[in-house]
């Protein structure tokens, strides 16, 4: 039997009053997860482990069948892994949003939804002006980029910007945490205070650089939010995991799919394939067909696909409601309808799994640790008594409240 992952990042919500206290995912019209639902089985998910923090990073590493505290080192080493960045032993890899800022706040963590192009020429900027023996900046895709710190100490403490919108961001900058004397398992070459201030030292000199920049100036002049901050968060160092193959026996071969640096790191240090789609975003305008048809033909010849579609979760940080309920018609109608009607005919059954990691609620525009929704389907499935997908209805499910790893082991067992 053949597996297939789709999750919508951030997809779980709370009950909105506007959309009279139910959830986007009770309200949004999405025929085929219902309908998978109502052939399959259901339960929930834990997919932060006990003292870490609710992203992308640890929730889909979690949900990939990994022990958090074995293979965690946050979003940068992954992020690394996904544009190519062989890092060495002494690297701290820091995930580095350009993000925009206003009146001593933190007004969006995504530089006011700035594009790769558009972001490319800050990133070389950046370097030329800040960069030196010990610091790099590496260009990502869109907001999304690194920062490498030779040497750096990961014992610091960063915060997430998509964790804090509408906060003031002085009190957010990097703090060194208090020592232990087991701080790092490896030689640096600064200690967590030094490291500290100088990447806190990066953000002050990156906003005077940014702010006079031609590309920022125009926005402001066109009324639009200019992207005139660094913020490096989530460090690392280069993590050790095992190939998906030598933990899951049904895995033999395997591809990731999404548009996102962080979840093609994870599916890199996995042992996937990385698949590039032209025109995925990561945003609601991705190009969810390209996905779909790009997971049928890596099913073809594997074992194991991935699919991530990001396009939910950042409809979630902006708080924007109408988009959100967009994003998930779209992902049930435009990838995952065609995923399914494509695989269900086949010889060699497929097994689907569609669930998020985490929520990401309008109404509170971040990450919340809360369980999530799952359904498992493939032809030979014994289907529960669950008949929607969605927060509520999947506390019915069959399958209960799993944690954690949980998930992988029953997926490929079930």
């Amino acid at each position: 039997m053949k597996h297939i992952i789709i999750l919508g990042d951030g997809m779980a919500d709370h009950p909105v009053a506007k959309l009279g206290n139910q959830t986007l995912l009770q309200y949004a019209r999405k025929p085929y997860m219902d309908m998978i639902a109502s052939k399959g089985v259901a339960g929930r998910l834990i997919t932060i482990p006990e003292g870490f923090p609710p992203g992308s990073e640890v929730a889909n590493t979690a949900i990939m069948g990994y022990d958090l505290n074995r293979v965690y080192e946050g979003r940068g080493p992954l992020e690394a892994a996904s544009i190519g960045y062989e890092m060495d032993a002494d690297d701290l890899a820091l995930r580095c949003n350009i993000i925009c800022i206003d009146e001593e706040k933190i007004i969006t963590h995504n530089g006011g939804n700035l594009e790769t192009q558009e972001a490319a020429p800050l990133i070389d900027y950046l370097n030329l002006h800040l960069g030196n023996e010990h610091v790099k900046f590496v260009k990502g895709i869109q907001y999304r980029h690194l920062l490498i710190v030779k040497g750096g100490n990961k014992n610091i403490v960063c915060a997430p910007p998509h964790d804090h919108p509408d906060e003031p961001w002085r009190p957010l900058m990097v703090k060194a945490k208090e020592e232990t004397g087991h701080e790092s398992e490896r030689p640096t070459r600064f200690s967590a205070q030094e490291t500290a201030e100088l990447l806190n030292r990066l953000i002050l000199e990156s906003q005077k650089l940014l702010a006079n920049h031609p590309f920022n100036q125009e926005r402001i002049r066109q009324g639009k939010r200019p992207a005139n901050s660094i913020w490096p968060w989530s460090g690392g160092y280069r993590p050790s995991m095992e190939p998906l193959s030598e933990r899951f026996p049904q895995v033999k071969t395997g591809s990731v799919i999404s548009a996102v640096d962080l979840i093609r790191g994870i599916g890199h240090y996995a042992g996937l394939d990385i698949v590039d789609v032209e025109g995925a975003t990561g945003l609601a305008d991705t190009n969810y067909e390209g996905k779909a048809q790009a997971a049928i033909d890596a099913l073809r010849r594997q074992d194991f696909v991935f699919v991530h579609v990001e396009a939910t979760d950042e409809a979630g940080h902006d708080g924007d409601l109408e988009l959100k309920l967009r994003a998930i018609n779209y992902l049930d109608e435009r990838l995952i309808g065609p995923i399914f009607e494509e695989v269900r005919t086949w010889e060699e059954p497929v097994s689907i799994a569609i669930l998020p990691d985490h929520p990401t609620p309008v109404e509170m525009r971040i990450h919340v640790n809360e369980p999530v929704p799952f359904i498992i389907w493939h032809p030979e499935i014994t289907p529960d008594a669950v008949a929607k997908y969605d927060e509520i209805s999947c506390v019915s499910g069959s399958l209960g409240l799993l944690k954690l790893q949980e998930f992988m082991q029953t997926f490929m067992t079930i």
